[in-house]
């Protein structure tokens, strides 16, 4: 295996982390509109991702950073042909961390209303533009010759897009909902989990037709048994909501987006951005790559500073382990 392909493989992890971990992120904030009642439940719901949403942003660095690093043709390509998708990400999640810092900095209800208008629409519109982007990406863009992009943004509108940006905003929500029972206490949680059981019959509706989509367009045998794992993955988490088997439903959900994932880069590999006009202009793990001793030098920085980061968020997850409610905000009554 070569260090372009290993490289590969963990850019692919490292969007695999992001997904699971910022997808809940995602949820939660989409989930104050859905779910939450009043300001109080609000609160309940933001500070389950409090301690953790700034971290969990981490891994999202670490891939582009990598990406960069490592397939500079591909870094290229996918920000120049992605541009004003992306940026709008970029511009969602720069809005969210602020609303989050700001929106109890003053007491007025108008002030407070506006940042969590924020909140809400910089949590949904990434959920769904991650899924357009990806989508694009696996099922092939316009790459030229010079393998440079050469459509637009309508380009990118396309069918096969979209219900990929459903499937990644429902299957966020329903992540996020099921992280709410599995962190919240009284009435919310009780609400949490009979929400959860619709959104999941619908996740698994548009997920399934996505992933049968893919299959059948780009698919193999490693893929099928991805697309396998997330199925099966998902009904376990939506069975395991009535038996109030939180944890293992959230464990589940981040299975099914694990094998999802999994199953776009098995779909993908070895190109990195198929190009749509011609096979041969496709970008590849090996002419987009970086050079040997390039991907030498970052294999032992990741080596040496992965686990550091592993250990950091574990422990941070582990020290706000516990459940939450509205008893718990202090001037909630």
């Amino acid at each position: 295996m070569e260090l372009h392909d290993v490289w590969f493989v963990l850019i692919a992890v490292l969007w695999t982390g992001y997904f699971f971990l910022e997808g809940f992120d995602f949820g939660i904030g989409v989930l104050t509109k859905l779910l939450a009642r009043n300001r109080v439940e609000k609160r309940v719901l933001i500070n389950t991702i409090g301690p953790v949403w700034d971290g969990n942003e981490v891994w999202l660095l670490s891939a582009g950073g990598a990406t960069f690093a490592a397939f500079p043709e591909w870094y290229a390509t996918l920000f120049s042909g992605f541009y004003l998708p992306l940026l709008l990400i970029l511009v969602c999640l720069i809005i969210r961390g602020v609303a989050f810092e700001y929106r109890a900095k003053r007491p007025e209800e108008n002030w407070q209303r506006n940042w969590e208008q924020a909140i809400f629409w910089s949590s949904l519109l990434p959920a769904f533009l991650w899924g357009v982007a990806f989508g694009n990406i696996v099922h092939g863009v316009k790459i030229d010759q010079n393998h440079e992009y050469v459509g637009n943004v309508a380009d990118l509108l396309n069918p096969y897009a979209l219900l990929g940006g459903l499937v990644t905003l429902t299957l966020f929500t329903f992540h996020g909902t099921v992280f709410a029972a599995l962190k919240t206490v009284g009435d919310i949680r009780v609400r949490a989990r009979a929400l959860a059981l619709k959104l999941g019959v619908v996740t698994a509706g548009v997920a399934l037709a996505f992933l049968v989509w893919t299959q059948v367009d780009k698919g193999d045998g490693a893929s099928l048994v991805a697309l396998v794992i997330a199925v099966l993955a998902l009904v376990g988490a939506i069975g395991a909501i009535p038996m109030g088997r939180e944890g293992w439903s959230f464990a589940l959900s981040g299975i099914t987006i694990v094998a999802a994932v999994a199953m776009l880069f098995l779909t993908l590999f070895p190109n990195v951005m198929p190009s749509s006009l011609n096979p041969a202009w496709s970008l590849t793990v090996t002419n987009a790559s970086s050079t040997p001793y390039t991907l030498k030098i970052m294999t032992w920085c990741a080596a040496i500073a992965t686990p550091l980061v592993l250990l950091y968020q574990g422990w941070t997850y582990w020290v706000f382990r516990k459940r939450i409610g509205t008893r718990h905000i202090a001037d909630a009554h």
